[in-house]
């Protein structure tokens, strides 16, 4: 009896140690094969930097919550929940959260007038048809988060896919952006030193109304400054440069101090168009060379921007055409316009994960040249039935309304943004002369920097609403009323490049989908079912026989 209960005083001491030293030392394990539980680096620094600053306090209101949520959307909460739950372990008392379920109040006018209230802030409803019981149910679900801090909330969509996948891959796709999503948000909200972005607007003939998107996008998380190309000796203490849809060429001038920022470790983003396309008639537009005196500077950094346009035969656009007369007006219906390009073909990168439809206009292919030291990464591709016509070219309306013949769309998959990662050497490396007043700040090889080239200018232009006169959103396709992810390629790339090890890791996590076999699941259900039921009783009745054994044995029968 002594020794079994010194044996118990060990067990019980040896518990309380193990508490006392668990509390001084932290460690998880997530033994999922993607690790779908654990955090970003980047991730776990930002929420332990709100632990450090105790005046940061961050709170997320999730409205995805109800009693009748829908199976995927239950799963996609699960995702929200166990996100949060991490958080919280690294933002300490800095990270707190509540579901709220906005059909919970049972008055009608006030829960509508709840409605309105979440829609104010950007937080519209999706409609979602669901079968119970033989029945269907219509469920108003809000897929939103509002994380607020500091006096200001971001609201924060958490239901992300890319449109043409199934609802359950949608759904996936969600779960893998949550923490992306809900980290982007705090570090919008509790950043302190933000990046520096130029933006070269001069040799461009659209306005700022154009760019109105972009620039209030920029301008929430990045310091945005308008640059005087002319009047600026440099380019330098900028950390990123976007030339915006060029219509004229850039002066020699300017060329050099892109040049020079780029050697300086800037990093920079290219938009520009292949060729110029001018309205000449209702019939068409007229497309010829656009020179822009970039080609020599885009050549020797690795890629060459052709003088083509591009016709994809299998994913393109759909734009409003007259087909006919309708008694006495003007039949006008949406028809597929094969030089607006729907991207949905993308490489292997954080930037381009996840990502929806890219809408374009009139691309031109992108070739690689050699360029030592530098690694090309395609990021937007068309599909593989594609042609390429070369200028001078009349682009006309009534192609759309032709049929798609295979036979003329064999030009394979053309790429028309690239991602550049590297050491660049100098467009005027052996050309300044040493008493050239530029030559002693010089640099004839970069530091390690990134550039993207995308040989569409209109990727990131809004289009403006020609009844209001405001700017629609970026990608925003009025024929089929739907969004496509060219703001988020364009923020993806801005934060790749200038805060690689930043949040933007947390898009390379990836929740794989495990499906049943359907087949298998029919035929052998009542085995499962009766193996599910039946195992664990029979391993329990098992255990009570050996432990009745055990007894018998060690202690003879007893009476």
């Amino acid at each position: 009896m002594k020794n079994k209960f010194v044996v118990t005083l060990l067990i019980i001491g040896g518990i309380v140690l193990l508490n006392i030293a668990a509390s001084f030392v932290f460690f998880r394990l997530d033994l999922t094969e993607e690790k779908r539980y654990s955090l970003s680096d980047a991730t776990q620094s930002l929420l332990e930097n709100l632990s450090a600053n105790d005046s940061t306090d961050v709170f997320v209101k999730v409205y995805l919550d109800g009693e009748e949520l829908p199976g995927g959307f239950e799963r996609l909460k699960r995702a929200v929940t166990e996100t949060l739950e991490e958080f919280k372990v690294y933002g300490g008392t800095n990270i707190n959260y509540k579901f709220i379920n906005p059909n919970a109040e049972t008055d009608k006018k006030k829960r509508e007038e709840f409605y309105v209230e979440l829609a104010k802030k950007g937080m519209n409803p999706t409609r979602v048809v669901d079968t119970k019981n033989g029945r269907q149910i219509e469920n108003i679900i809000f897929p939103y988060a509002l994380v607020s801090a500091g006096g200001y909330e971001v609201p924060v969509l958490l239901l992300k896919g890319t449109q043409g996948k199934t609802a359950e891959e949608k759904l996936n796709q969600s779960n893998e952006n949550v923490e992306y999503e809900l980290a982007t948000a705090i570090r919008k909200l509790t950043l302190k030193e933000r990046k520096k972005i130029g933006l070269l607007a001069e040799f461009t003939k659209l306005k700022p109304l154009n760019f109105s998107d972009l620039i209030a996008s920029l301008q929430e998380r990045y310091d945005l400054f308008f640059i005087d190309a002319k009047s600026s000796p440099s380019f330098q203490g900028l950390d990123a440069l976007i030339l915006p849809k060029p219509d004229f060429p850039v002066d020699d001038s300017t060329k050099y101090k892109i040049d020079q920022f780029v050697m300086g470790g800037g990093s920079a983003l290219f938009f520009v168009d292949g060729l110029k396309v001018d309205s000449v008639s209702l019939e068409g537009n007229f497309a010829q060379p656009l020179e822009l005196n970039l080609t020599d500077l885009f050549f020797k950094y690795g890629v060459r921007v052709n003088s083509n346009i591009i016709k994809d035969g299998a994913s393109c656009a759909l734009i409003p055409l007259v087909v006919g007369d309708l008694g006495d007006k003007p039949n006008i219906q949406p028809v597929p316009y094969r030089y607006f390009p729907l991207i949905n073909n993308f490489g292997k990168s954080l930037i381009t994960n996840n990502l929806d439809l890219v809408f374009s206009r009139y691309v031109a292919s992108i070739d690689t040249v050699r360029a030592d030291g530098v690694s090309k990464t395609p990021l937007l591709m068309t599909s593989p039935y594609t042609k390429v016509l070369n200028a001078p070219v009349f682009v006309t309306f009534n192609d759309a309304q032709t049929d798609t013949e295979q036979a003329e769309y064999q030009g394979g998959i053309k790429t028309i943004a690239y991602l550049l990662e590297g050491k660049f050497q100098s467009l005027y490396k052996n050309r300044l002369l040493p008493n050239d007043p530029k030559f002693a700040d010089f640099k004839a090889e970069s530091l390690p920097t990134k550039i993207i080239i995308c040989s569409d200018g209109d990727l990131i232009v809004n289009e403006v609403s020609q009844k209001t006169g405001n700017p629609l959103p970026l990608g925003y396709d009025k024929t089929t009323q739907h969004t496509f992810g060219n703001k988020d390629f364009v923020m993806n790339a801005i934060d790749y490049l200038i805060d690689e090890d930043g949040v933007i890791q947390a898009k390379g996590k990836e929740v794989k989908l495990r499906p049943l076999d359907k087949l298998r699941t029919r035929d052998e259900r009542t085995f499962w079912q009766i193996l599910n039921i039946g195992l664990p009783v029979a391993l329990v009745l098992l255990f009570g026989f050996i432990l009745q054994w055990s007894r018998r044995h060690n202690y003879g029968f007893i009476d």
